[in-house]
């Protein structure tokens, strides 16, 4: 717990060191809305650990174009149907996709049904950018009038949001891009561009590809509990679920049974010109989580896979 204390507080400071410095160039990221005049005590309060029970998680959408989803499903046992996250085999015929990704994501599937593995950023220790990022087991936010910071279990990640402010002129790609935000109304509307392609950049678990000109935007929105629940029950369909208490803690904060309030829902829309054929859209949905997340690092094992070397970072010499 002290550890994750002290965790915790670095990255708030990192946070506060994130503001763009006086008279940068700029040129506007998205509608403004009415986050210049939005009050404080308007502003809906996201802040604290959230759980996510889903694997791979992104949620198709109830109507129009959505993610990429799993052609192999589980047979047998209480969620016959579902995606079996044994076998990822991405649905390389969905037409969002342009046909060098559709490509990538059909060999990835092959590799699978083979009964091996392929390199995602989760197994190579590298970082999970957004959406994949999305598919953690829950998160904790930071709100402050300014920034939002985001802290994900796995690997110590995060995320800054600048709040009220454009994206500069001339983005410098990073691992997970320039985030600015603002208010409308009742949701947090996250836009996010320059995102850095690396070698095990992916949007989801298929290995689906994207570009240097991927631009993703991300409404937060607090669900009523009885949405929540109808949410989580038609991803269920989709997607294996962690039941939390008996089989989740090693993957992040279980669900608090007896927590009655709202739910967190995040709607991402993502849009690249380079790898996808039209705009396409999923849903991501926590529940509030029974207590705070384990800190989950990367093993760093030089083999990922039976026979196969990762691509871990090591360093030429100790630290010390």
């Amino acid at each position: 717990m002290h550890r994750q204390q002290n965790f915790l507080f670095v990255v708030m400071l990192a946070a506060a060191a994130m503001t763009p410095a006086a008279g940068q160039e700029v040129t506007p990221a998205m509608k403004s809305g009415n986050s210049g005049t939005q009050s404080a005590a308007s502003i809906p309060d996201f802040s604290g650990v959230w759980s996510l029970p889903s694997l791979n998680a992104l949620e198709p959408p109830l109507s129009g174009p959505g993610p990429v989803r799993n052609r192999s499903r589980l047979r047998t046992g209480p969620q016959a149907g579902v995606g079996d996250g044994r076998q990822l085999v991405g649905d390389y015929t969905n037409p969002i996709l342009q046909p060098w990704a559709a490509e990538v994501v059909k060999r990835s599937g092959e590799i699978s049904l083979a009964g091996e593995g392929y390199p995602t950023p989760r197994n190579q220790c590298w970082p999970e950018q957004v959406p994949f990022v999305l598919g953690n087991y829950g998160m904790r936010i930071l709100q402050q009038p300014d920034k939002i910071t985001i802290l994900y279990p796995f690997d110590h990640q995060f995320r800054h949001v600048r709040l009220n402010q454009p994206h500069p002129a001339q983005v410098t790609p990073s691992w997970y891009g320039d985030s600015v935000g603002h208010y409308e109304s009742d949701e947090l509307v996250v836009d996010t561009v320059g995102i850095k392609v690396g070698r095990f950049s992916m949007i989801d678990w298929f290995g689906t590809p994207f570009t240097e000109a991927l631009h993703v935007v991300e409404r937060y929105r607090l669900l009523d509990y009885q949405a929540t629940l109808e949410a989580i029950e038609r991803d269920a369909k989709e997607h294996f679920q962690f039941n939390g208490i008996t089989d989740g803690l090693d993957n992040g904060s279980p669900p608090d049974p007896n927590y009655k309030g709202k739910g967190l829902q995040i709607e991402v829309t993502v849009e690249d010109k380079g790898a996808f054929t039209m705009p396409w859209t999923a849903t991501v949905t926590h529940r509030r989580a029974l207590d705070e997340p384990l800190e989950r690092a990367c093993s760093e094992s030089l083999e990922w896979y039976p026979g196969k070397k990762s691509a871990v970072p090591t360093a030429d010499r100790p630290d010390f």
